[in-house]
């Protein structure tokens, strides 16, 4: 009995104990911004007395009425290790191994949160990643529609060999260089999602600010079900142009039948991975995958083999309306195409399928490799690899996962919120892929973003980004890119104060969305830092568009950040890149050459020029004008002429 009665109180003071409790952001090893105040808040019964106390510095105050306390230590300077102590009334709690340092919150999509073991030279990297007073603190990714209070998981981990390759590379590669000047702490507050768009990432009270987003916030959806209503109404829009126009199964049954209109589905060059990353975002449940195949005649009479990449739902194959497969089969398939099934010339290919089972997140889709797609005769393989149309089915039960883009705000909500407001010297951002066709919406987007986030913490804190990298076709001016339109507003954002871009054009890779060399892109945001937070006379800017001048059918290009002279950096030793045009609007690739922190440019054709572009593509891989400290010049136009993303809007 005594037994008993020991047990339970021990069981009464551990729930009692439990109810102080501060935010995940302070649990050990915890790294604070130094030489700012330092809040610091948790949880404990509503009007309960706090004291906290932290490098020889008490606070006090009581928990609000929802059990929500906040104390601000004063500002301390860089060191450590120290301890910090909470306790009340109802118990205590404790935080160890805290140092005192430099604190950047890192943030975007899928190029900020690359990991230092999928970048160049991960096991030299390696070798020098044993830094103790390097620190990493990863916020899981969530989605919810209203603001979150803390999170749920995550802590503080120490750069070290068997740690860093799961830090942000860029991160990373920016925290090192700084320890390595300034030899005082750095802390890595990581919070970013592959894909995800900016819109995300503001407040709903920021959105209400501005023209362009405030009716979407007006009508944010209170619940999942309005959400996957307003998911579902968008995609019914965007592949047939009607809202409410839901086809029915038996329409349905067309899409299998060899004679189906593929010209509403959803197109895409690479079939090998999940619709989410196709255009058809957060879809559940079953659809369809189509191609035109070309058969030549000597196919036709001769047994064949259609070989098709992984997806492991039940599956219904079709050519030109006859079903010749059915059923399940792991892996990539081998299905033997009797003789005269296919026909000389156009056949259409249908695949009916479902969710993966065995990757139950992953939706519909195929994963393996464009290389499992091929029909083969004797030998010589017709390849499958691009241009399949995706149609999901909305006559069968469907729902959307949720994820970071079904609703605006809701990144946001769950990943921002709980760092509020967590003292930082600034933040790194990365991000834009996702917004590539809402390039001038950006324009208002991506700063409203910034000053949302320096209101809400209350500080007017340095923001640096890298401007988005080389991928995708090596368009030209007169096809437009909104590769470039979105650089352009990156580079109009530099007029808030405390903002530094990272140019990295040069470092890209056309083929890959994800280039693996993070250490320069570190490098360049470090450097900013460096020169504009800490102080250090060192180079660090990229050359901008600054002034033009036309005259005797030239023009004479100046740019900011070329106080030294500008030059080229490639084997050639002659510019590339630029354009010209006249008042046709047609552009040239044009003759240029630099006149000291100038460019001269000109082209036979274009005797009255009123226009010059540079780097004015997806992937402007020929573009070689830098400063002489080495930096790459960022592309720009002179004009202001109407660009193909201005009708582009977010809803």
């Amino acid at each position: 009995m005594k037994q008993i009665i020991l047990l339970l109180f021990v069981f009464i003071h551990v729930t009692s104990t439990a109810q102080v409790k501060l935010a995940r952001l302070f649990s050990d090893h915890v790294v604070l911004q130094r030489q700012k105040p330092i809040p610091v808040w948790g949880w404990a019964k509503p009007g309960e007395k706090i004291k906290a106390t932290l490098a020889g510095q008490t606070q006090q105050t009581k928990a609000d009425a929802t059990g929500k306390w906040l104390v601000r230590f004063t500002a301390l300077e860089a060191g450590g290790p120290h301890q910090l102590q909470v306790s009340g009334k109802s118990g205590n709690a404790a935080v160890n191994d805290i140092l005192i340092g430099e604190v950047w919150l890192c943030s975007g999509q899928s190029n900020m949160e690359w990991p230092v073991a999928a970048s160049n030279h991960y096991q030299e990297e390696k070798k020098d990643s044993d830094y103790p007073q390097i620190r990493h603190f990863r916020v899981e990714h969530n989605v919810t529609l209203t603001p979150e209070k803390d999170l749920d998981k995550g802590e503080w981990k120490i750069a070290s060999a068997e740690t860093v390759g799961g830090f942000t590379a860029v991160g990373f590669f920016f925290a090192r260089e700084l320890y390595q000047k300034l030899k005082v702490p750095v802390g890595l507050l990581h919070s970013s999602w592959g894909g995800s768009q900016i819109e995300g990432w503001i407040s709903k009270e920021g959105m209400l600010t501005n023209d362009g987003l405030r009716s979407y916030a007006q009508n944010l959806p209170k619940t999942w079900e309005e959400a996957d209503v307003i998911m579902d109404t968008k995609l019914r829009k965007q592949l047939f142009k009607d809202a409410s126009y839901t086809p029915s199964a038996a329409e349905e049954l067309i899409y299998v039948s060899g004679n189906a209109d593929l010209t509403r589905w959803q197109k895409t060059a690479d079939p090998i991975g999940q619709w989410d990353w196709k255009g058809l975002m957060g879809f559940r449940g079953r659809g369809y995958m189509a191609r035109e195949v070309d058969i030549p005649a000597d196919f036709v009479a001769k047994q064949t083999i259609l070989s098709l990449a992984e997806n492991d739902s039940p599956n219904r194959i079709y050519i030109n309306g006859k079903l010749i497969s059915e059923g399940i089969i792991k892996g990539s398939r081998k299905i033997t195409v009797p003789a005269d099934t296919w026909k000389s010339g156009k056949n259409q290919l249908v695949m009916a399928l479902g969710n993966h089972e065995k990757l139950s997140w992953f939706g519909p889709g195929l994963t393996g490799s464009a290389n499992d797609l091929y029909v083969e005769e004797s030998g010589q393989k017709i390849s499958l690899a691009g241009d399949w149309k995706l149609m999901p089915s909305f006559a069968e039960k469907h729902v959307y996962a949720h994820l970071m883009n079904n609703v605006g705000t809701s990144i946001y909500n769950a990943m921002i919120v709980p760092l509020l407001p967590f003292a930082i010297r600034g933040s790194l951002w990365y991000q834009g892929e996702s917004n590539a066709g809402r390039a001038y919406q950006y324009r208002q987007s991506f700063p409203l973003m910034i000053n949302d986030w320096r209101r809400l913490w209350g500080d007017d804190f340095s923001f640096y980004w890298a401007q988005l990298s080389s991928y995708g076709p090596e368009n030209n001016s007169n096809t437009g890119s909104n590769w470039a339109e979105l650089r352009e507003a990156q580079d109009m954002t530099l007029s808030l104060p405390k903002t530094g871009m990272a140019v990295i054009t040069d470092i890209g890779n056309p083929k890959d969305i994800h280039p693996t060399n993070k250490q320069d892109v570190g490098h360049r945001l470090a450097v900013n830092a460096l020169k504009l937070d800490y102080g250090m006379n060192i180079p660090y800017a990229s050359p901008l568009y600054d002034r033009s001048e036309f005259s005797n059918g030239k023009a004479v290009i100046s740019f900011k950040n070329a106080e030294k002279g500008l030059m080229v950096k490639d084997k050639y030793g002659y510019l590339k890149g630029f354009e010209i045009a006249g008042d046709d609007k047609v552009f040239h690739f044009a003759q240029a050459e630099i006149d000291g922190s100038k460019v001269i440019v000109s082209h036979p054709k274009v005797s009255k020029p009123v226009a010059v572009r540079y780097a004015w593509s997806d992937s402007p891989i020929d573009a070689n004008l830098y400063n002489t400290d080495g930096f790459p010049a960022s592309g720009f136009r002179t004009d202001t002429w109407p660009g193909i993303t201005e009708k582009g809007k977010f809803e």
